[in-house]
């Protein structure tokens, strides 16, 4: 896997300078070469921080570690259980009681949940009431991985054909539910086995708040806990889950978790092969902006599993009947296994 993982990495790199080349016809000679040492020099170094700083797979797989079972049929009725309070864009009712909804869930199975309440002021001098859920297996455990999702929906279909429609807000079945059915129906199986190792699960407000290209309004419950953190929350990676729930699920390689988490990319695609979960496919997908670039950037090498092909995507028909259990048992498979296999360091 780590031979077929290397060219795509070194393919990010070259699309870089050559994006960079582009640059040459206004910069005379020095500049030019100034700017291409400067890009393959960071690239190196980013590689040997990712080397030094991220999980080997080699050290993590145990022969005698016992993986629990993923329920994919549990996980679509935990998916449903959202879309059946609504639409549940920040200020909506169907916000407020999927809230109540999740902390519950998560009360249930987890050792600790705290909410992570916030405001922000938003489109039109709109005050914002937010909620990051931050609950933690094993929480005495200093060596960790973050697992997380996005639990709001879109306050505006944007993407409908029609333009009456598109200030109606979306119901969110793949785009907000998916992912966090996964992690709900992970979060009972690390009640019933628990983990070698402490895992926190996060399910961050306001990621789908923002216009198109106004990514500043994106992200908006990840950019808050980056923030706020305690500054010693080290964990080792984390995996981030959105749009995980489509009847036609085909999860590439997305870019920007290529070049921050390399390592991290390797061990799950190669858990995924090792399944023999198809839906994983290795091969470089888009480079998209979602929560993982907050973590990212905050210095949590952070992986974005995402399936970005998605016909309704931001529209009112992002319904159940496009997603599958199918599809939500072939990720929270691959993210189970990645979990139990890692060795816990001695405390």
């Amino acid at each position: 896997m780590a031979e077929r993982i290397l060219p795509l990495l070194l393919a990010v790199h070259f699309r870089i300078i050559c994006e960079n080349l582009q640059k040459l016809k206004s910069m005379n000679k020095i500049s030019a070469i100034v700017l291409i040492m400067f890009t393959l020099s960071s690239c190196s170094s980013k590689r040997e921080q990712n080397k030094n700083t991220q999980p080997s797979p080699q050290s993590q797989q145990s022969s005698t570690v016992t993986i629990p079972h993923f329920d994919g049929t549990a996980a679509f009725s935990l998916l449903k259980d959202q879309t059946n309070f609504g639409p549940r864009n920040p200020n909506s009712t169907g916000h407020a009681r999927c809230l109540d909804f999740l902390v519950n869930e998560l009360t249930k199975t987890a050792d600790v949940v705290n909410r992570q309440e916030f405001t922000y002021r938003g489109y039109n001098n709109e005050l914002l009431t937010l909620t990051n859920i931050f609950a933690s297996f094993h929480p005495t455990a200093t060596d960790r991985i973050l697992l997380l999702a996005h639990w709001d929906t879109r306050p505006r279909a944007d993407m409908e054909s029609d333009p009456a429609k598109r200030k109606q807000p979306i119901l969110g079945a793949n785009d907000g539910a998916s992912g966090v059915a996964v992690l709900l129906e992970i979060a009972r199986l690390f009640k019933q086995s628990p983990p070698p190792i402490g895992v926190d699960i996060l399910l961050v407000d306001g990621e789908d708040y923002g216009k198109e290209q106004d990514l500043d309004r994106f992200s908006l419950g990840t950019r808050h806990f980056v923030d706020t953190r305690n500054p010693n929350y080290r964990p080792r990676f984390g995996i981030l889950l959105d749009m995980i729930g489509d009847n036609d699920l085909q999860i590439p390689i997305e870019q920007n978790s290529l070049s921050y988490a390399p390592n991290v990319v390797e061990t799950i695609w190669s858990a995924a092969e090792k399944l023999g979960v198809s839906q994983f496919v290795n091969s470089p997908g888009e480079q998209i902006f979602d929560d993982h670039i907050p973590l990212n950037e905050g210095g949590i090498p952070t992986v974005d599993i995402i399936d970005f092909q998605y016909p309704y995507w931001h529209t009112l028909q992002d319904t159940p009947d496009k997603c599958s259990a199918e599809s939500l048992d072939a990720v929270g498979k691959v993210i189970t296994y990645v979990v139990y296999s890692q060795n816990a360091h001695p405390l």
